[in-house]
């Protein structure tokens, strides 16, 4: 799993994600963030990195790099 993949996997869930979407990006704060979009990173980490998240792996992560070291770690 590389952190620039992974970034670009994230910032599709988003419809209007900002340009400067990047690892420091606080995801959560963003104005289209809801349950719906973390079900979707959800689904996508799971289709693209077979690693499940939960919930609280969400709520847990501030950043973008805060998600991918978190899904790093249930390699």
């Amino acid at each position: 799993m590389e952190l620039k993949d992974f970034i670009e996997n994230v910032k599709e869930q988003f419809d209007d994600a900002p340009g400067n979407f990047g690892a420091d990006t606080r995801f959560r704060e963003l104005d289209e963030w809801s349950s719906l979009v973390s079900l979707s990173i959800i689904a996508m980490v799971d289709d693209e990195y077979d690693i499940i998240l939960k919930g609280d792996d969400i709520r847990k992560a501030v950043t973008v790099q805060d998600l991918f070291e978190i899904a790093k770690s249930k390699e």
